[in-house]
């Protein structure tokens, strides 16, 4: 197959941008039916998953036929739609939960503002450790919040909206594949303790991740990941602030 017959396949996908619903959605389609099949695998399985394996077919997809972001959303926009609904949706596994959130209320309240500030003091000393500009530390600082969430604080404390958007997104994607071995790891088999650790660490892909382990799992990760969003936009300010009045 010749360059020239390569250019002419893609031009539907450059000028179609509805192309990109259904390839993002035949690219989960599949990357499912990998981790489903990789299930005979269980010690690898978590590297399978379906968000990371289609993150790499889409932007292998964009590259070739050398589309840019913008013309991709476009097209996949409805599925950014459902991203709302989706979240609300997580409401009714937490109110199955309601005892148990009333009965663990204390060390979730503590667990959530460690986890916050962990994550953000986490996202700056990792960055100044690889010498990464003022711009560039503000930017990865949210990076445990959902994305919109995220972008919105960058943009506000002066960082740069898409480098937030790709930390966040790559954030969530390690959060996923690496939280089960790191449970099995520290034996941590509480699922209380499991979906709240995922929600804060990993935001809503980790989320999606935990409501696959358990309702139960998922329905904590839900709550730590819109408590999280709350708290880090509460005090972002001021540890960035403290952060650069010291460093």
């Amino acid at each position: 197959m010749t360059w020239d017959m390569l250019e002419h396949m893609a031009q539907p996908l450059q000028r179609i941008p509805i192309i990109w619903l259904m390839l993002t959605i035949a690219a989960f389609v599949i990357s499912d039916a990998i981790y489903v099949a990789a299930a005979r695998f269980p010690r690898i399985q978590a590297f399978f998953h379906p968000v990371l394996i289609s993150v790499c077919l889409l932007i292998g997809l964009l590259r070739l036929a050398d589309v840019p972001y913008t013309r991709y959303f476009q097209g996949a926009w409805p599925i950014h739609l459902l991203l709302g609904p989706a979240t609300v949706a997580l409401a009714i596994p937490l109110y199955a939960n309601l005892r148990r959130i009333r009965e663990s209320l204390l060390p979730l309240i503590i667990a959530l503002i460690i986890g916050c500030i962990v994550g953000i003091v986490s996202a700056l000393l990792l960055g100044q450790l690889f010498g990464l500009s003022a711009n560039s530390l503000v930017s990865i600082a949210p990076k445990s919040v959902t994305t919109p969430i995220a972008m919105a604080l960058a943009q506000h404390a002066g960082g740069n909206v898409s480098l937030a958007a790709g930390f966040v997104i790559l954030t969530g994607i390690c959060g996923a594949v690496l939280a089960v071995p790191l449970f099995q790891l520290l034996r941590i088999d509480d699922e209380v303790a499991q979906g709240f650790a995922m929600g804060i660490a990993a935001h809503g892909v980790g989320t999606s991740r935990a409501m696959q382990m358990s309702e139960t799992t998922g329905a904590f990760a839900g709550l730590a990941m819109g408590l999280n969003g709350v708290l880090t936009s509460l005090i972002l300010s001021l540890v960035l602030s403290a952060w650069f009045y010291f460093f």
